[in-house]
This record gives structure tokens, C-alpha cells and sequence, in this order.
């Protein structure tokens, strides 16, 4: 196990000597008789894991004990205390929210060997998660499965070309995330980006929205307005939900993609603009061509370069890391009190279908931040059933289950390189393939 540093916090007694028990079992022990002490060593060293020891004497308020826990940045905790010690709602609660585990005194070292082992495992898979999210791709786009690795490439590809690119994909999945990516990779990168959803537009409204009007052009066009697709002269006009776009509007647009000139409302002369175009659709638009609400002309000057948005569904590997990244978010926009998820949390996050796609996790997810009373979201906060898997589960299960987790991320984060791979995870890489045979894990990305 690579991660052996550990924070022993004595209070009281010291329960049959934890620390000398520690460091005979090879984990590098620091030392603290008092909270005081503890968080002045904790503004020094980070410990992945700490152990709270608190023997017969134990006169300390909640409140400090929150706070040191809270001042450990991220430590996996474990608290060893007397049964009475959990008869306080106060500390009760503490250990529930904001502890990896506790063990009950008298201590079972073997019992209490595997529970820091497993700590030290999940600070070690929280540590590399947290690595991915600081190392997010260039794109913008959270995830490193492999569907969310497709669209990048595809992205990168069809950036490099000045031919339009039509986006598919359920709502809520990021089309528009895409589409900026697209932007923002291409040579028009210092452009303006103009999104316009044509779902949202008034019929009466979307020919001057689009193309602009001159002064006079119609009652109230008291002075000239310039279009969206005009103002996005020199970079990229994002059509999102194109499918609603009028029949006639369809024809005006058309013309654009063909001549790459705009005539706005009321005017004599048409304008060159010079502006790519993205556009976006829920619909399949060979379906509304086939039933006649979609120029078929049309569709086929978008459908150049076609590229699709998974909905999350088929990425549910990439939902912890979008749920932390949006708790993040979150959590710095507000002055929230929440930590992190539970266990249980993330088990009914990646049970869920997600028929929203991404904006559903990260509503969910906002509204959690907020609503919640506690230090870690639960799955009613997040509106989510408990996931059956979640309950009951055992030790050795979730070892095995932190163990194939770590092995995953430190295969995808060094491009499936076993020797590198082993590395990280301090391990041979005979037993890095022995491992990998037992969790049924391929050598070549999925």
C-alpha cells in the first residue's frame, strides 16, 4: 500500500498504545495529545488518513472536534472510541457525516488493520480523482471515459475545417458545451461565439433576430439592428434546435451557407458575413426531412460533419467526476458547510438513468448544495432513491470495489501503460496483471 502516513490523535487514554501498535505495523505515525496540537500540525502535512483515538477521559466539546476534521482537507478519518461516546448526538453526528469508519473499543487490531488499509486505499482513489478533475481537458468537457473521449477527438478534427458541423444529441447533454469546444479549437478561437436557440424565438420575431432589419423595415424598427449570424462575423454562429427553424427562414439560411451573404429586413443589398455555422438538434432531422418540416437542401449543406453528444447514460463512468466538479462549483459560489458526498449518495448518483442528461446532474446536484442540513449530500437530498447495492455492503466487498476503482483511473490516466500504471500504484507489474485478471480489467481502453 503506498499511502502509510498517518495523523494518531490521542485523547484521553491511549487505548492499549494505537500509535506503537501503528508504527510496528509499518505506517509512519505523527502524534497529537490535544486538538491544539493536531491542528497546528495539520496547517504543516497533509494526512491521507487520521485515527481519532478517545479513551475513557474525554471532555471535549463537538464543536472542536468538528473543527479539527474539518481542518485536515480532505483526510480519510476513523474514530476509536467507547460505545457511551456515540450516545452523544453531537459526536453522533460527527461520526456519521464526516468519518470514514469507527471501530467500537475494546480494539480488534485485526479489524482495525483492515479499515485503515481500505481508508488509506480510498484516500489514494480520491487523491487520483481529484488529479483528474485539476488535469480537466482544454476542451472544457469533465470526463475520461471513453465516449467522452471520442467527442474530443471528433471535435479537435472537425475544429480544423471551415465546413459546417451538425450536432446531435438529447437535451441537456451538452450540445452547446460542444459546439464552443468546436470554437475555441479552431483558428476563429478569437471570434465572437454566438449562440442562438431558434426554439426560443418568436416566429414573428426570428427573421430580424436572425438576419437584422433596416431603419423603417417594419413599425417599431425605428433604427438599424444588425442579426446574430452578422454580429458573428469572423467566428462561429451556433444554431441550437434547428429543427424549429421555419420553412422560410430555412431557405434564408441556405442562401447564407451558400453565398455567405445576409440581406437584412427592408434592405436592397445583401452583406458578406464571414461566419461558420454549428447547429444543434434534439430531432432527427433526416426524420423531419422525411415528413416535410425540414428543407432537405438544407440538411444536407448542415450535415457536412455530424457528431453526436452521448447522453449520460452511456458515459455513467464519467457521473462521480461530473458530480464533484459540479459540487465544486457549487460550493464556491455559496458559503456552504457541505464536504462531499456519501458512499450512498454516489451509489444512487450512478444507479440513476438520467433521463435529464447532464443538466439534470448538475440541477440535482445545485439543489443539494443548498437544501442539505448535513456535511455530506445523501441521496434524498439529491432527490434520489438509496441504490439496494449501497446497503449492507461489506468490507471486503467495498475493498475490492476501491481497489478495481483505483486500478481504473491509474490505467486511463497513463494511457493504459502497465509499467507506468504500476508505478503509480507502487505495485509489480506482475501483480499489477494479476490484479487486473481478477477484476476482469482489459489492458485496451473499453
Amino acid at each position: 500500500m503506498p499511502i502509510r502516513n498517518i495523523l494518531c490523535v490521542t485523547l484521553g487514554e491511549d487505548a492499549g498504545g494505537v500509535a506503537q501498535h501503528l508504527l510496528g505495523g509499518g505506517w509512519q505515525v505523527v502524534q497529537a495529545a490535544d486538538l491544539a496540537v493536531a491542528s497546528r500540525i495539520q496547517t504543516h502535512q497533509h494526512f491521507p488518513v487520521s485515527l481519532l483515538v478517545m479513551g475513557k477521559a474525554r471532555a471535549v466539546p463537538d464543536r472542536l472536534l468538528e473543527a479539527c476534521v474539518k481542518a485536515s482537507n480532505g483526510s480519510e478519518w476513523v474514530a476509536v472510541c467507547e460505545a457511551q461516546a456515540l450516545e452523544s448526538p453531537g459526536f453522533r453526528d460527527l461520526v456519521l457525516n464526516c468519518f470514514f469508519d469507527h471501530q467500537i473499543l475494546p480494539l480488534d487490531w485485526h479489524d482495525l488493520a483492515l479499515i485503515l488499509e481500505h481508508a488509506g486505499q480510498r484516500a489514494m482513489l480520491r487523491s487520483q480523482h481529484q488529479t483528474h478533475l485539476h488535469a480537466a481537458d482544454t476542451l472544457g468537457m469533465v470526463g475520461q471515459g471513453p465516449a467522452i473521449t471520442r467527442l474530443r477527438e471528433q471535435i479537435r478534427k472537425v475544429a480544423a475545417t471551415e465546413a459546417p458541423v451538425l450536432i446531435g444529441g438529447e437535451s441537456g447533454s451538452g450540445k452547446e458545451l460542444a459546439a464552443r469546444a468546436i470554437h475555441q479549437c479552431s483558428h476563429r478561437a478569437a471570434g465572437p461565439f454566438v449562440a442562438v436557440n431558434c426554439g426560443a424565438i418568436a416566429p414573428t420575431l426570428i427573421h430580424s433576430e436572425l438576419f437584422g432589419h433596416e431603419r423603417g423595415a417594419f413599425t417599431g424598427a425605428s433604427a438599424q439592428r444588425h442579426g446574430l449570424i452578422e454580429t458573428a462575423n469572423g467566428g462561429t454562429v451556433f444554431l441550437d434546435e434547428i429543427g424549429d427553424l421555419p420553412l422560410e427562414l430555412q431557405t434564408n439560411l441556405l442562401r447564407f451557407l451558400q453565398e455567405k451573404t445576409i440581406s437584412r429586413v427592408g434592405a436592397v443589398r445583401s452583406l458578406p458575413v464571414d461566419a461558420r455555422v454549428v447547429a444543434a438538434s434534439h430531432v432527427d432531422l433526416a426524420e423531419a426531412v422525411a415528413i416535410g418540416r425540414f428543407r432537405e437542401d438544407l440538411f444536407y449543406r448542415l450535415n457536412v460533419l455530424p457528431i453526436e453528444v452521448p447522453p449520460l447514460r452511456r458515459r455513467m463512468e464519467d457521473v462521480p467526476i461530473l458530480a464533484e466538479h459540479f459540487f465544486q462549483s457549487c460550493v464556491g459560489e455559496s458559503a456552504s458547510r457541505v464536504k462531499g458526498f456519501t458512499r450512498q449518495a454516489l451509489a444512487a448518483l450512478t444507479a440513476h438513468s438520467w433521463p435529464g442528461n447532464v443538466r439534470e446532474l448538475y440541477n440535482r446536484v445545485q439543489r443539494a448544495v443548498i437544501m442539505t442540513d448535513q456535511r455530506l449530500i445523501a441521496p434524498a437530498d439529491l432527490g434520489l432513491a438509496e441504490s439496494e447495492h449501497a446497503v449492507g455492503i461489506g468490507l471486503d466487498a467495498a475493498r475490492t470495489m476501491a481497489e478495481r476503482d483505483a486500478i481504473c483511473l491509474t490505467l486511463t490516466r497513463v494511457g493504459r501503460n502497465i509499467t507506468h500504471a504500476a508505478r503509480e500504484l507502487g505495485i509489480s507489474r506482475m501483480t499489477l496483471y494479476r490484479l487486473m485478471d481478477k477484476h476482469s480489467i482489459s489492458q485496451s481502453a473499453e
